[in-house]
C-alpha cells in the first residue's frame, strides 16, 4: 500500500523543482529495446543505464515516465512533466528551437530498409511512388520534407509507434515497402526481422543528445549534463554500457538468423520449459542456456559428431563423466551438465572480470578450454590491452593458430578464430530470444520509481563516476 501511494503521489509532474535543485530526476523515455524496457521483472535498457548513472553520480531517486510515442515525449518535455527526455533522440535543428541539447554522446545515421526479394531502392529518386513508413515525430520526417524540394513527388506514411519496431514490423509483413529507421535500432532489431536489408543511407550521421525544456535558467542544469557525458566518454562508461546493451557480432549470420527464427517456433517450445527449469536450477538466464544449446547441437538431444561428443549440450564423455552425466542423450541430463560445467568456468574466471565480459569468457572457455582463455589473456596483455575486457581477449585468440605465436604460449595451439564465432553466435541467438519477447512485453509501467522498487525490480548495479 505504501509503495502505490508513493507512486501516485508522482504522478504530477508539474512544478518541478531546477535540475540541479531536484532530490528526484524525472526521466522521459520510450518503451523500446535500444532505450528503456523491462528485461523479466527488470528494467533495462542503454539509455536507462545511462540515466541511472547520471542519478546516481548526484544522488537522485530516479523516476520515469514513459511516452508511446516521440510526439507525446516532446509535449511531456515542453509542459514540464520531466527534467530530462533521454531516448536515442537524434539533434534536429527543429527539435532545437524548442528544447535544449546536451553534447552529443552516440551517432546514428538514418537508413532505408526493405524486405530482402523485394525491389530494393538503389537511389533517392527510387523512394518516389514506393509505400515508405517512418516513426511519427521523429528526424526522418524532416529529412523526408528536405528531399521534398528535389523530389516533389515524394510521399509518405507517418506511424505513430514509440520506435522503429513497428514500422519494421510492417516491412517484414509486406504492409509497407520501405521503412526509414536509425542505424543502432536497426541493427538490434534486425534480430527479429532477419530478412530486412538496409538499401540507401539517407544524408550523414546525426548526434544523439539528451534534451532538456528550454529555460531562461538552464545553464546549470545544461553543465551538470554535458559534465557527465564527456565524463562518461573518456572514461569508457559508454562504450562498456554500448558493449553491454547494443553490442554486436561480427559472425552472426542473417541466413543464421533466419534458421534460428524457425527453429524458436518449430523446435524450442518442445523444449523452452526444461531449459527453463534446469536454468532456474543453475541461477542462469534460461535463454542463455537455450542460446548455448541451440549453438552445440540445434536443441537435438540425439545429435553426435564425429569428434565423439554427444547430446543437447555436446558434451565428450570424460567430461559427462566428471560431471554426472550418465546419459549424454538425456536432454536434462546434458542440460544440467552443461550448466554445470559453465557455472564451474564462471568461477574459476579472476574476481575481478566483469559482466558482460565475464559471461562471455566463461562461454569462450567452454568451447576452448580455460588455459587457452588465459593464454588469449595473456596475449592481450603483452600488447597493452586489458585482459579483463572482452573484446580485447577476443582479439588475440584467433594468434592462438598462428604458428608464429601458439608454441610461445603456455598450451599451445587452439582454435582461437572457432571460440570467437561460438561465443558471437550465442550472444547473438541470446538477444534474438530477449528481443522475441518484447512484442508481448515491452510496455512497461508509464511511472517507474527506480528508487522505490525492491532490488530485484531495479536495474543491475552501476558503477559510479
Amino acid at each position: 500500500m505504501c509503495l502505490i501511494m508513493l507512486c501516485q503521489g508522482c504522478l504530477d509532474g508539474t512544478n518541478l523543482p531546477p535540475l540541479e535543485d531536484a532530490r528526484e530526476l524525472v526521466l522521459l523515455t520510450r518503451n523500446t529495446p535500444t532505450t528503456y524496457y523491462f528485461d523479466g521483472d527488470r528494467a533495462s535498457g542503454f539509455d536507462y543505464a545511462l540515466a541511472r548513472q547520471f542519478a546516481q553520480k548526484h544522488n537522485m531517486k530516479l523516476r520515469i515516465k514513459v511516452a508511446f510515442s516521440l510526439p507525446e515525449l516532446f509535449t511531456m518535455l515542453e509542459n514540464g512533466d520531466g527534467h530530462l527526455a533521454i531516448a536515442g533522440l537524434s539533434k534536429s535543428t527543429k527539435r532545437d528551437i524548442r528544447f535544449e541539447s546536451s553534447v552529443p554522446y552516440l551517432d546514428q545515421q538514418a537508413l532505408v530498409v526493405y524486405k530482402s526479394g523485394t525491389l530494393r531502392p538503389r537511389a533517392l529518386a527510387d523512394l518516389v511512388a514506393r509505400d515508405l513508413v517512418v516513426v511519427a515525430g521523429s528526424v526522418h520526417s524532416e529529412i523526408l520534407r528536405d528531399l521534398q524540394t528535389s523530389l516533389p513527388q515524394l510521399s509518405w506514411r507517418e506511424i505513430n509507434a514509440a520506435d522503429s519496431l513497428e514500422v519494421m514490423q510492417l516491412v517484414s509483413e509486406e504492409k509497407a515497402e520501405l521503412a526509414i529507421v536509425d542505424s543502432i535500432e536497426f541493427d538490434i532489431q534486425q534480430r527479429l526481422f532477419p530478412r530486412l536489408v538496409a538499401a540507401l543511407e539517407l544524408g550523414t550521421a546525426t548526434p544523439v543528445v539528451w534534451y532538456l525544456p528550454k529555460r531562461q535558467d538552464n545553464e546549470t542544469a545544461l553543465g551538470m549534463v554535458n559534465r557527465f557525458l564527456e565524463v562518461a566518454k573518456q572514461s569508457g562508461d559508454i562504450a562498456h554500457l554500448k558493449r553491454l546493451h547494443l553490442g554486436q557480432f561480427e559472425h552472426a549470420s542473417r541466413l543464421g538468423s533466419l534458421t534460428f527464427q524457425r527453429k524458436m517456433r518449430s523446435k524450442l517450445p518442445q523444449w523452452q520449459s526444461l531449459i527453463e527449469q534446469v536454468a532456474s536450477e543453475y541461477l542462469m538466464d534460461w535463454r542463455l542456456l537455450a542460446a548455448m544449446a541451440y549453438q552445440e547441437s540445434h536443441w537435438n538431444p540425439d545429435a553426435r559428431s564425429h569428434t565423439g561428443v554427444r547430446g543437447m549440450m555436446m558434451l565428450t564423455q570424460a567430461t559427462a563423466g566428471e560431471l554426472g552425466v550418465d546419459d549424454r542423450t538425456d536432454a536434462g541430463e546434458s542440460l544440467r551438465g552443461g550448466a554445470r560445467f559453465f557455472k564451474n568456468l564462471l568461477r574459476r574466471l579472476p574476481a575481478d572480470i566483469e559482466e558482460p565480459d565475464r559471461t562471455s569468457m566463461a562461454l569462450a572457455a567452454y568451447t576452448v578450454g580455460m588455459g587457452h582463455l588465459e593464454d588469449a589473456r595473456v596475449l592481450a596483455e603483452k600488447s597493452g590491452r586489458d585482459p579483463h575486457l572482452w573484446p580485447d581477449v577476443r582479439a588475440h585468440l584467433p594468434q592462438l593458430q598462428n604458428p608464429d605465436i601458439f608454441p610461445m604460449t603456455r598450451f599451445g595451439f587452439a582454435e582461437g578464430a572457432q571460440a570467437v564465432t561460438y561465443v558471437d553466435n550465442i550472444r547473438h541467438y541470446e538477444g534474438m530470444l530477449t528481443l522475441e519477447s518484447l512484442p508481448t512485453s515491452r510496455l512497461s509501467p508509464p511511472i517507474h520509481v527506480d528508487a522505490l522498487l525492491p532490488e530485484h525490480l531495479r536495474g543491475g548495479p552501476l558503477p559510479v563516476l
